[in-house]
């Protein structure tokens, strides 16, 4: 069984508001931090009714703070959309709060729609157009900042010591996050770990695995490559509840992939009660076979299926288990009882 640990995009449910799922992320939180898992990541989308992770750095100071021994990061921050000045601040500040439990993941993606980016990025004019071109200068550009040594910037001819915090004594882990073959050569030419959004899609994990592995270059932080999987689980007593209590986000996806919306998560009867057409059912069952979906023991050969194929020693689980009708709204059982099953049976 490989080392496991927690991908949280913090969903909302048709029956919760934004406090409530923040509520549910932190209980969820110190499930994992109770029963071993490695890491618990946060992720970053903007203007999404289902989801409300929208400030990772936020989000990260909240559950370290009711955590002890779990390290917490970012899976990740869209870098395009920040200045890389402010990640640098905010990443260095939660390593000094909390040493040697944070991780930075940098993706390249938007996370949001058209108009979102536009606010995000030119709206305070901290961001330049080109930032997503610019994107593996600005990675440097956090790595440098967060050093204890710092950078030199030069501005009006004169070299300024610019440091993301005045006295660091350690860094934050920096990882590159991807779903294209971008980010498996720039973190494989900076000598990075890298992961790739294989719960997102399912597809083109291998080659980028691949691509990674073979372009590696030694860094000062990094003599080989290091990686892990994302993928989408539902646990539960039996395989055939653990498969009730994924509908409603297999339901989800379709919409999103299909209307390009992205609605609160129904509940479990909700989801049970909507008849698809042919054709989109055809689609969640093939999501639902990219899945990891089962009883415990179902569900552990799963992922231990998955690391060996990909080579990995780690995997980290979206746990994607719904709710019923008449749950507390600021808690998710399903997603604990998953963590819990994964490591108990």
């Amino acid at each position: 069984m490989p080392a496991l640990s927690v991908l949280d995009l913090v969903p909302v449910r048709t029956d919760q508001t934004s406090a409530d799922a923040v509520h549910a992320a932190r209980h969820l939180a110190q499930v994992a931090d109770a029963h071993g898992y490695r890491r618990y990541w946060v992720a970053e989308h903007h203007n999404m009714p289902a989801v409300a992770a929208t400030n990772p750095p936020v989000l990260i100071a909240m559950l370290a703070a009711a955590t002890e021994r779990i390290r917490v990061g970012s899976g990740g921050v869209m870098l395009p959309n920040h200045a890389p000045l402010v990640v640098a601040e905010q990443f260095a500040l939660l390593e000094a709060a909390f040493p040697g439990r944070i991780d930075l993941g940098l993706g390249r993606a938007p996370g949001s729609d058209p108009v979102t980016s536009y606010a995000l990025r030119y709206g305070g004019g901290g961001v330049s157009e080109d930032a997503a071109e610019r994107f593996a200068e600005h990675v440097d550009n956090v790595r440098a900042m967060m050093d204890p040594a710092g950078v030199g910037v030069s501005v009006g001819g004169r070299s300024h010591e610019l440091r993301a915090t005045p006295l660091a004594t350690s860094t934050p882990d920096v990882w590159l996050l991807g779903s294209s073959d971008f980010s498996a050569r720039l973190a494989a030419r900076n000598g990075m770990p890298y992961v790739f959004a294989h719960h997102f899609s399912g597809q083109g994990t291998a080659e980028a695995l691949d691509l990674y592995r073979s372009q590696f270059v030694p860094s000062a932080e990094l003599a080989e490559p290091r990686t892990f999987l994302t993928v989408n689980v539902s646990v539960a007593a039996d395989g055939d509840e653990a498969m009730r209590l994924a509908r409603p986000q297999l339901l989800g996806m379709l919409a999103l992939r299909t209307a390009g919306r992205l609605d609160p998560q129904v509940l479990v009867e909700e989801a049970e009660k909507v008849e698809l057409p042919a054709a989109h059912a055809d689609l969640v069952d093939a999501m639902a076979r990219r899945w990891v979906i089962g009883d415990p023991a179902t569900a552990r050969a799963g992922l231990a299926e998955l690391a060996a194929t990909y080579g990995v020693d780690e995997v980290m689980v979206h746990p994607v288990a719904g709710a019923w009708t008449g749950t507390d709204a600021d808690r998710a059982p399903a997603r604990e009882e998953t963590l819990r099953l994964l490591v108990e049976g």
